[in-house]
């Protein structure tokens, strides 16, 4: 494979025409996180374009196809079976044709399957060609407010209550900001966690980003975890950046300079 952008659109040029086929190549291609509207002509096109779409969940991945009209093959690849539907589709690839990748939601890789899928797609001689879009990090760090260099995504912690509030101590010790995702179910419990180890770490909590609830809770982990635990139900899932922690900024006046 020569590697060569396959679609017309993100060569130079403002034009953006609608593909004939695609290269046989996998793409990888992002999905809104909530709100259909989210989603780039680029990624609709591709979609249209592809002979094959393999997705995490066929039915969910169903209702964004329907929205956009667009009737396609679809085969399934999720965590507990994407080392054997990698191979099905090294096949299809092999037999020259073009396959699209989405997970439920978001960017495929990025907390969601996808990883695996593309080392055996690579190692089998294929191309892969990313099809950027949404994002439930950086869409909580365009809203956070957070100034800084650097942040560490973390991703969904342990499920195991010990190995959670080990790894929460590490990444609370670090000098920068991280971003984590919480369930419903569990996010008091980690918020209270973060509390127990940093009574006055910041956060910014993003609950149903882009969807109708979108709601930005802002303050220590203590008092979100407090609105929270007030509500009669909590729902809709979060992405919550912990801020780092505040040091005392170091005076101009200092007696030892002349």
């Amino acid at each position: 494979m020569n590697g060569k952008c396959p679609s017309p659109s993100c060569r130079d040029g403002n034009e953006l025409p609608i593909l004939e086929g695609m290269d046989t190549a996998l793409y990888m291609v992002a999905t809104p996180i909530g709100n259909l509207a989210d989603i780039t002509y680029r990624a609709v096109e591709t979609l249209r374009s592809v002979d094959v779409i393999a997705c995490e969940d066929t039915r969910h991945t169903q209702l964004l196809l329907n929205h956009y009209e667009i009737k396609k093959k679809l085969i399934a690849c999720h965590a507990y079976n994407e080392t054997e539907s990698a191979k099905g589709i090294v096949s299809l690839l092999s037999g020259g044709s073009s396959v699209a990748y989405v997970s439920d939601a978001g960017t495929p890789g990025i907390s969601d399957p996808g990883a695996r899928l593309v080392s055996a797609v690579r190692e089998a001689g294929f191309t892969v060609f990313p099809i950027p879009g949404p994002s439930a990090v950086a869409t909580l760090v365009s809203a956070a407010g957070f100034v800084g260099k650097a942040f560490t995504f973390e991703g969904f912690l342990s499920p195991k209550a010990g190995r959670r509030k080990k790894r929460l101590g590490e990444l609370l010790s670090r000098p920068e900001a991280f971003v984590i995702y919480e369930s419903p179910f569990r996010v008091v419990k980690t918020l209270e966690e973060i509390s127990s180890l940093d009574a006055e770490r910041a956060i910014v909590a993003g609950r149903e980003m882009t969807k109708i609830h979108e709601e930005y809770l802002a303050g220590t982990a203590r008092e979100v975890a407090d609105d929270l635990s007030s509500r009669p139900a909590v729902k809709g899932e979060f992405a919550i950046l912990v801020r780092p922690k505040e040091e005392k900024e170091e005076s101009d006046d200092n007696p030892e300079e002349t």
